[in-house]
């Protein structure tokens, strides 16, 4: 039988963690042989494994789901995820590495409210760490539906946290890529973690599908533009405001009669985007399209009728 002193030699542990890795084998009925000469070590008989750091693969998942939910994007807790990826032991490293692959953070749209991240985004992780399948209800914009679904990708903008999934095509379990959906996990009101296997297809990139998710999104978003003419003080707040629904089309003059700049603003509907540049209706001025500058004079008008002074 094997001692704790050897064994903590042999792979450069504590004493005190061998011996409570040998206490828990040998609890449970594994029993440990060495394996001497090139390549020899410690080995666990009937294909029992374990991670003798003390970390279960559990714990393991936890604590990457936590780096990779931080809102911190630096580069340092980039790089600290990838090296706890890679010192993973074997056993564990293909379920972190889908986490590491499939939580993307990403920059906001517009305000990002509540800074609580849901707890489904934790399980919709460990269910993509374990390609286990998912039953969700979801309230839609068409209502209340139940399905299950293969998830494939966790991602936020700002706040608020997007599921990528999409039904099982196969008995295997390999997601059906041409009926991916978007999903938001703050409109999901029941979650459950199937036995059934999911996976993503063989040649599915997270990072891209992502990216064309977004693009789509964005599309919908800004089928209405607006050109604008705003004050120079004000170019940098504006959008920052917009974000990447607004871009500098030209700078003001230096010298001039009409020092403003030049700025696109976009959303997905005429009144929609009128609401947003009132507020900035004593620094920028709307020059097309027609009917956003029609939307911003009957908002006005509203105003006026609303606060106008009660006839005596």
């Amino acid at each position: 039988m094997i001692t704790a002193a050897e064994l903590a030699t042999e792979l450069e542990v504590s004493v005190p963690t061998a011996r409570r890795d040998l206490e828990a084998l040998a609890m449970s009925g594994v029993p440990i042989y060495p394996t001497r000469g090139r390549g020899g070590g410690w080995r666990l008989i009937g294909g029992a494994r374990t991670d003798l750091t003390g970390l279960t693969e559990v714990e393991v998942t936890s604590l990457l789901i936590g780096l990779t939910q931080s809102r911190a994007t630096d580069p340092e807790r980039a790089a600290a995820v990838r090296k706890l990826v890679r010192a993973m032991p074997e056993p564990f490293r293909a379920g972190a590495e889908r986490v590491a692959a499939a939580t993307v953070r990403d920059a906001p749209w517009g305000a990002t409210g509540d800074d609580t991240d849901p707890p489904a985004v934790a399980e919709l992780q460990r269910a993509i760490a374990r390609e286990r399948r998912i039953r969700i209800a979801y309230a839609g914009s068409r209502g209340d539906v139940d399905v299950e679904l293969v998830p494939l990708i966790v991602g936020s903008r700002g706040a608020r946290w997007y599921l990528l999934a999409a039904p099982a095509a196969t008995d295997e379990g390999v997601a059906d890529r041409d009926r991916l959906r978007t999903y938001r996990v703050d409109r999901i009101r029941g979650l459950e973690t199937l036995a059934e296997r999911g996976v993503a297809p063989a040649d599915f990139e997270p990072t891209a599908e992502w990216d064309r998710m977004v693009a789509r999104v964005e599309s919908l978003r800004g089928s209405v533009r607006a050109r604008l003419r705003v004050e120079p003080w004000a170019v940098k707040a504006l959008l920052d405001r917009f974000g990447a629904q607004a871009r500098l089309q030209a700078p003001g003059p230096e010298s001039g009669s009409d020092p403003r700049s030049t700025v696109e603003v976009s959303a997905h509907r005429a009144d929609a985007l009128a609401e947003q540049i009132a507020a900035w209706a004593t620094v920028a001025e709307v020059i097309e399209p027609p009917e956003v500058r029609d939307a911003l004079r009957a908002l006005g008008q509203r105003i006026v009728d609303t606060y106008a002074p009660a006839e005596s």
